[in-house]
């Protein structure tokens, strides 16, 4: 699925989506990755929803966004609490939801200039 939006500003923006590629700024990545406005992470160390460890998480805190989407797959899925502890101690808040609707988001809110991180899973 295409998404558009009428401006970035030089920010990184989910051009694209399907369940075996995310393309940020149209380049196609298939695999795992972190976007945020001004930085795009390609070494996530997630291999799937089932392996997530708050050691993840605790890299993901050091980043110091305003709010994290994670982006569960195709599957909506929840993560016990102990799993984002790390976030939690921060007070940063944690959003789960599909992939799909984590990518949408991250465009909304980006667009609005928030901090927004999205932790995506193909």
């Amino acid at each position: 699925m295409k998404l558009h939006l009428t401006t970035a500003e030089n920010n990184n923006l989910i051009t694209a989506y399907s369940e075996s590629y995310i393309e940020v700024n149209k380049q196609r990545y298939a695999k795992n990755l972190i976007v945020m406005p001004q930085q795009l992470i390609l070494d996530w160390e997630s291999t799937d929803f089932a392996h997530l460890t708050d050691q993840h998480f605790t890299k993901i805190a050091e980043l110091n966004a305003e709010v994290i989407l994670l982006g569960t797959g195709i599957r909506h899925q929840f993560l016990h609490p102990s799993i984002y502890h790390s976030l939690s101690t921060k007070s940063i808040p944690l959003e789960c939801m599909t992939t799909a609707a984590a990518c949408r988001t991250y465009n909304i809110l980006m667009s609005e200039g928030r901090n927004v991180l999205a932790a995506l899973i193909l």
